[in-house]
C-alpha cells in the first residue's frame, strides 16, 4: 500500500475515533448474527429507519437458531414497513441453510457467505470486517459516494466498468489493521457528511485532496442513474369486512411483488366487486364505498390503488379460510407481513 493510500486510511480512522458512530445497537455485541441483519436491514434503508425494526427483531428472534425455526409470516410481520421484503425471506431462508447444512456456525469469509441467500459481495465484506474482525473490502452506496467524488470518477456506479473502478479504488485503500473500524468509519463518512444532497465538505477529513471538491463539483459524482419513465400500472383493492369487523385477506404468491405477504384482493374492474362477493360468499355486500385514489411506487413501476370498500350483511361461516386466505382480526390482529399500502389501509379502517 502506497503513502498516499495509507494516509487515506490514516484520516478516515482518525476521523472516526472523534466523531463516528460507536453506540448503535448493533455495535453492542458484534455477533455474525447481529451484523448480517443489520447489514441486510441497513440495504437501502437509512439508519434511523432500522434501529427500531433491529431492536423488535432482536427481541423476538435473538438467535440464527431462533430465526430459523420461525414461520415465514413471524419474519414478514417483524419486517413489515422496512420495505424490499426479498431481504426478509433471503434472511429466512439463509439462517435455515446456516443452521440446517453448517451446524448454526456462518462462514467466516467473503466467498462462503456469498454462497447464502441474498448476501453479496459488499455485505459479505462488512459481516467479515465487523464481526470477524479481518480484513475484507465494502462497497455499499455510502462508500460509492465518498470514493466517487474523492477520485472524481466520472459515470453512474451501476455501469460495470465504474463499478469495478470503484471496487479496485476501495481495495487499494483498505487497510490490513482496524478492519472493522474503517468499515464503519467509510459508512459513517457517507452517511453524516458525504451525503448525496449537500455534503458537509468543510468537516471532511478527506477533503485536502478530493478531487471533486477541488472541481467544485460534488454534485457531479456519483453520477446518475438514467432517468426512465416509469409504467403506471392499476388495481382495485377489495377490502371485505364482515359485520364483525373482521376483513378479508389474501396471501400472495411468494415471487413478485409483495411475495409471501398478506393483501386485499385485486379486481382489475370495480364494477366486478359485487359479483366478486356473491361468489366467494353467496352474498351481495350491504354497502359498497369508493375511497380516495393513491399511488404506491416500485422501482420499476407506479402503482395506481382504488381501495373498495365493502361491508357484508353478516359474518360469514359457509366458506373456511384456506392455507392462503384469513379473516383479519384487527382488535386482536395475527402477526403476519402486510404490504406496506394494506397495513395503513387497514389502520384506517379502524
Amino acid at each position: 500500500m502506497t503513502t498516499i493510500q495509507t494516509g487515506f486510511s490514516h484520516r478516515v480512522l482518525r476521523w472516526f475515533d472523534r466523531h463516528g458512530r460507536k453506540d448503535l445497537p448493533w455495535q453492542a455485541d458484534t455477533s455474525p448474527y447481529r451484523v448480517w441483519v443489520s447489514e441486510i436491514m441497513l440495504q437501502q434503508t437509512q439508519v434511523k429507519t432500522v434501529i427500531p425494526y433491529f431492536e423488535r427483531f432482536m427481541q423476538a428472534l435473538p438467535t440464527v437458531r431462533d430465526l430459523a425455526a420461525a414461520s415465514e409470516d413471524e419474519v414478514l410481520h417483524l419486517w413489515t414497513g422496512l420495505g424490499y421484503y426479498a431481504r426478509g425471506r433471503n434472511l429466512h431462508r439463509a439462517a435455515r441453510r446456516v443452521c440446517d447444512e453448517l451446524g448454526g456456525e456462518f462462514p467466516d469469509t467473503v466467498k462462503g457467505l456469498c454462497e447464502l441467500p441474498g448476501i453479496g459481495r459488499s455485505t459479505a465484506g462488512a459481516i467479515v470486517s465487523i464481526a470477524f474482525g479481518r480484513r475484507a473490502v465494502i462497497l455499499d452506496g455510502n462508500v460509492k459516494r465518498v470514493l466517487a467524488r474523492y477520485r472524481a470518477v466520472p459515470g453512474w456506479p451501476g455501469q460495470g466498468a465504474v463499478h469495478d473502478r470503484l471496487w479496485q479504488i476501495a481495495e487499494d485503500y483498505t487497510p490490513a489493521r482496524r478492519s472493522a473500524d474503517y468499515t464503519q468509519a467509510m459508512m459513517d463518512l457517507g452517511a453524516t457528511l458525504c451525503t448525496r444532497g449537500a455534503p458537509a465538505c468543510e468537516r471532511c477529513p478527506l477533503a485536502a485532496d478530493c478531487e471533486a471538491l477541488a472541481l467544485g463539483r460534488q454534485s457531479d459524482f456519483p453520477g446518475k442513474k438514467p432517468r426512465k419513465v416509469l409504467p403506471v400500472k392499476t388495481t382495485t383493492f377489495i377490502m371485505a369486512s364482515a359485520s364483525n369487523g373482521d376483513v378479508w385477506l389474501e396471501r400472495r404468491p411468494g415471487s413478485g411483488i409483495w411475495g409471501g405477504l398478506w393483501c386485499f384482493p385485486e379486481l382489475a374492474d370495480d364494477s366486478l366487486a359485487a359479483a366478486w362477493c356473491i361468489d366467494r360468499w353467496g352474498v351481495p355486500p350491504a354497502s359498497i364505498e369508493a375511497w380516495p385514489e393513491f399511488r404506491h411506487t416500485f422501482s420499476h413501476y407506479h402503482l395506481d390503488i382504488r381501495p373498495l370498500r365493502l361491508t357484508l350483511p353478516m359474518t360469514p361461516t359457509a366458506v373456511m379460510e384456506a392455507p392462503d386466505q384469513l379473516w383479519y382480526n384487527r382488535r386482536q390482529p395475527a402477526a403476519v407481513g402486510l404490504a406496506a399500502p394494506v397495513a395503513s389501509l387497514l389502520a384506517r379502517l379502524a
